[in-house]
């Protein structure tokens, strides 16, 4: 089943039908260069016990200052140390978590027809989708998607939302309220390690009025998942990102040096990570990092990945109470907009985006 959309650059194929009907190859589409397979010579992957760090936020939210300080201090660690940690207690109700997850896992099991109707174009990358980036002929990732937007609510357009499953809008309407309440309860938390004003992170988002979008992956069954990646490594573009993974598979996987660290999920956490407008906001005191995901021959996968962002046309720059001249700033001010057209354009490339905004010295 393919989408012929004259936005993209040749016709779209849907990786749930490839996984239909590959019972031991897949095509060269999806077969990565040997030096960015799940395992290559130049990096790999860890067998250790590893972990992103997980975090208990509730004592964040609670009365016991001492307790407070306790939270900041892990969340601290964990930003300087990984880039990426996850929070239990966080304020958003497990029910809800997994009901968004297996409402969505139930869209991406519709009939064909049905989620074709949505199918999305590379303006917006709003639908369902099955690529990023407009490169011809890419080596494509191992991948079905739908992208929606939450706020701002200008951009908020409910026929672009599934119709099914039955009462599925108002279930990611209510996970998208809560998940942006959560988004504003961990940058005070970023704020205050950082030295700030508990809300300036937020302000420099755009205050009320930021960006938030989701994401949800759909990860078919991979026959040859050694030959392909579910994602390609990358640097998230946006501010911060929740991640509600899948609560039977693991597939993320996060870089740490020369390794990739396969992320084991705790029960109804959220894996936080740091996106590039924070790097550049804390002028690379807290930095992005790359992270991509693997598929698995036995199991599908499903995760919703919320994107909390600044508002697209506020220039973002490093925090001037960062910049001294012990630490000049290292980027000059750009708009999200700009960034993510920057980015869109290219695809996932893992840190080379945010890296190649560096200030000449």
């Amino acid at each position: 089943m393919s989408n012929t959309s004259p936005d993209w650059p040749e016709p779209i194929v849907r990786v749930q039908s490839l996984s239909e009907r590959c019972i031991d190859s897949i095509p060269d589409r999806y077969i990565k260069p040997p030096t960015h397979r799940p395992v290559s010579a130049s990096t790999s992957t860890s067998t250790s016990d590893a972990n992103i760090p997980v975090i208990d936020f509730g004592d964040f939210l609670g009365t016991d200052p001492d307790a407070r300080k306790s939270v900041l201090q892990k969340v601290a660690e964990a930003c300087n140390d990984w880039g990426f940690f996850q929070v239990v207690n966080h304020g958003v109700r497990p029910e809800l978590m997994d009901k968004a997850r297996e409402t969505w896992r139930e869209f991406f099991h519709l009939p064909m027809e049905l989620k074709q109707k949505y199918a999305n174009s590379p303006k917006t990358y709003e639908g369902y989708g099955s690529r990023l980036g407009v490169e011809k002929g890419a080596i494509l990732d191992w991948s079905d998607y739908y992208f929606l937007h939450y706020l701002p609510l200008s951009l908020k357009d409910y026929n672009k939302w599934p119709s099914l499953p039955l009462s599925c809008r108002e279930v990611f309407d209510e996970y998208g309220r809560e998940v942006v309440k959560l988004g504003g309860r961990l940058l005070k938390a970023l704020s205050i390690n950082l030295g700030l004003e508990e809300d300036f992170l937020q302000n420099a988002f755009g205050g009320e009025d930021i960006g938030a979008c989701l994401r949800v992956n759909f990860y078919p069954k991979c026959p040859r998942p050694e030959l392909t990646l579910g994602l390609s490594s990358h640097s998230d573009p946006g501010g911060m990102t929740m991640l509600l993974p899948d609560d039977q598979v693991a597939g993320l996987q996060v870089r740490r040096g020369d390794e990739w660290i396969t992320v084991k999920p705790a029960r109804h956490a959220f894996i936080v990570n740091i996106g590039d407008q924070i790097q550049v906001i804390s002028n690379a005191k807290y930095k992005s990092v790359e992270h991509r995901v693997i598929v698995n021959s036995d199991k599908e996968r499903v995760s919703l990945a919320f994107f909390y962002n600044p508002k697209s046309d506020i220039p973002i720059q490093p925090a001037k109470e960062l910049v001294t001249p012990d630490t000049p700033s290292l980027y000059p001010p750009m708009t999200f907009d700009e960034y993510r057209l920057f980015i869109r354009t290219r695809g996932p490339r893992g840190k080379s985006q945010v890296d190649s905004l560096k200030s000449p010295r």
